[in-house]
């Protein structure tokens, strides 16, 4: 009885020891060579929020008096929109974003016509969706509006009015969608994908994101 025992306590003893060399024996690059390696700590990260969309005109209290807002899922001879509203409504971004340039004065010259300058008073923004969204035929810009700044989806940009080529058409706004560019590529600016779709979604409250081609 008593050899039973003194064999088990030197099993024990034994395991101790190995047990003991397996977590700090030394390896050969001097490091300590845990036997149980400890998980990799969990790192939350953050979700980017969805953007939000918004309709690209509202009515003053004013306008709502002197007619509605009407576009057509068709523009003449290139993919854009024209949203016919009062003079004086609300231009607002469609999007949060940063603007990307604005044109502050009419140049429009109608014996030269140049396409340049037909939009006249204009605000561009590059949503945080990648797109770049355009107004034309202002009255005015919004105060604050200017290259580079920060605006956020429903944020005044300007109001409608007749500039441009517009003075001598039913007030509105020239609403184009189109990939970045510069302030001076008006054959893109002016618009490359057909608004008719989400304008009716974000007028509708819905959140229809547009798809660049």
């Amino acid at each position: 009885m008593q050899s039973l025992q003194l064999r088990r306590i030197a099993i024990w003893t034994l395991a101790s020891l190995v047990l003991a060399l397996l977590v700090v024996a030394p390896t050969a690059q001097g490091q300590v060579n845990h036997a149980l390696p400890r998980a990799p700590a969990a790192q939350a990260t953050a979700t980017p929020a969805a953007p939000t969309y918004a309709f690209p005109v509202q009515l003053t209290a004013a306008g709502k008096k002197k007619g509605k807002i009407s576009y057509g899922k068709y523009h003449h001879d290139y993919p854009a929109a024209d949203i016919f509203c009062p003079v004086g409504s609300r231009f607002v971004a469609p999007i949060s974003g940063v603007v990307d340039f604005v044109a502050a004065e009419d140049t429009w010259n109608a014996k030269q016509n140049d396409p340049a300058t037909r939009s006249g008073l204009a605000v561009a923004i590059i949503g945080d969706d990648g797109v770049r969204y355009y107004g034309s035929h202002l009255s005015a810009i919004a105060k604050g509006i200017e290259s580079g700044a920060r605006v956020e989806t429903g944020q005044l940009l300007g109001l409608t009015g007749k500039s441009g080529n517009a003075r001598t058409t039913p007030p509105h706004l020239h609403f184009g969608i189109s990939r970045p560019t510069s302030p001076d590529d008006w054959q893109v600016r002016r618009g490359e994908l057909a608004p008719f779709v989400y304008l009716r979604a974000w007028q509708r409250g819905g959140q229809a994101r547009p798809e660049l081609p």
